[in-house]
């Protein structure tokens, strides 16, 4: 089974983010770039699963020249070689383009593996704009079948099995190859890697190509984000002091009776 990861970068989600007065967009210059944390999940999988049943696992990005470090710690946990499309002029793209961008770059990278890929992973989402539409549109695109939201892989007689976390529980799908999987968090975590591993991908040299070179064409948006807008600040509450545990029960009935809850 041969499987392509397709990973972003995102600013460090542990860091609070807030507006920039100046600009009045999230003010994330000064926070570290990570590889988005659905991505990592997928590649854990992809490496679980070539481990227990054969195959290789390929990873791929559109970013800035940066994204070599992100992608050489993907490296050192399991995937056998990185690709990496730097082009200002893909920057700034709604999910419309970007799917097209990564379209073209599943080609390049086909290409550039000399075979093509049984399955193509993203995460279901990425922590930045969180807009969970790139998987299945990239699936379209590529006119293969989609799951989203899956948690575990598995082969079968004619395909895979896809287990898909949903609000009610699990639903369970079976695809033929070629497909597209948007990858939800697993019961497990991503593995760290080895001394040995991490300075073996210190040395890895990742090929990386402009637009022109990887065959992308650019694309207009046809979604402008107007605006960003803080959430508003709580409200402190009401701290009830009472020792006895009747009168603060009292106190707190007294209190939503005055707001006019009860």
């Amino acid at each position: 089974m041969e499987i392509l990861v397709c990973v972003k970068q995102v600013p460090d989600d542990y860091v609070e983010v807030h507006l920039d007065p100046a600009s009045g967009t999230p003010g994330v210059s000064a926070i570290e770039q990570v590889n988005n944390a659905f991505d990592a999940y997928a590649l854990e999988l992809a490496v679980r699963f070539c481990e227990a049943n054969g195959g290789s696992v390929t990873v791929a990005s559109i970013g800035p020249e940066s994204s070599q470090s992100s992608l050489k710690n993907l490296l050192a946990v399991g995937a056998s070689q990185a690709f990496l499309v730097s082009d200002a002029a893909l920057s700034g793209a709604d999910e419309g383009a970007t799917t097209s961008y990564l379209s073209q770059l599943v080609e390049k990278c086909q290409a550039e593996h000399g075979s093509p890929f049984d399955l193509v992973l993203c995460g279901k989402e990425s922590t930045d704009e969180i807009s969970s539409q790139v998987g299945a549109m990239l699936a379209e695109n590529m006119g293969v079948p989609f799951v989203s939201s899956v948690v575990e892989v598995s082969p079968c007689e004619g395909g895979l099995m896809a287990k898909q976390e949903t609000e009610a529980g699990y639903s369970n799908y079976q695809v033929t190859t070629p497909a597209v999987f948007t990858i939800a968090k697993p019961n497990y975590d991503p593995r760290y890697p080895t001394i040995k591993n991490k300075m073996a991908a210190r040395k890895a040299k990742i090929p990386t190509f402009s637009a022109a070179e990887a065959g992308i064409s650019t694309q207009t948006n046809r979604v402008t984000c107007l605006g960003y807008t803080e959430p508003p600040k709580r409200q402190a509450g009401v701290r009830i002091q009472e020792k006895e545990a009747a009168e603060a029960v009292n106190k707190a009935l007294a209190m939503l009776a005055d707001a006019k809850v009860l």
